[in-house]
């Protein structure tokens, strides 16, 4: 398995976005919890310092954006292995006469419907 990785380049900021759950708390505090990451979460005594402290815990992270690009393994589609098994087959072109006639005749039935 080939594997690329591709990063970036310094002058390029991607950003990074996350769904955050606010909930006020019973004690008067409003919580914001990283759906993505639970393990993210912060208490302030609004909204706004409650996604500050979160941000700033997200930054103390040092995230990286990287692509990966994995090339998947080259496999045989499982019918290849039976293609032109019947090429030399002295019968062959008897048995796709025979096949031709009966969808030509398939073919008129359906005509007349």
């Amino acid at each position: 398995m080939n594997l690329a990785v591709k990063i970036t380049s310094p002058t390029t900021v991607p950003k990074l976005t996350y769904d955050v759950l606010i909930e006020n708390q019973q004690d008067s505090e409003v919580s914001a919890t990283v759906l993505s990451l639970p393990d993210i979460k912060s208490f302030g005594a609004t909204k706004e310092e409650a996604l500050d402290k979160l941000i700033q815990l997200l930054q103390e992270r040092k995230p990286e954006i990287v692509t990966l690009e994995i090339e998947l393994p080259q496999t045989q589609h499982p019918w290849m292995k039976f293609a032109g098994m019947h090429k030399d087959n002295p019968l062959f072109a008897e048995v796709l006469e025979y096949i031709e006639a009966e969808r030509s005749q398939v073919d008129l039935d359906n005509e007349t419907k």
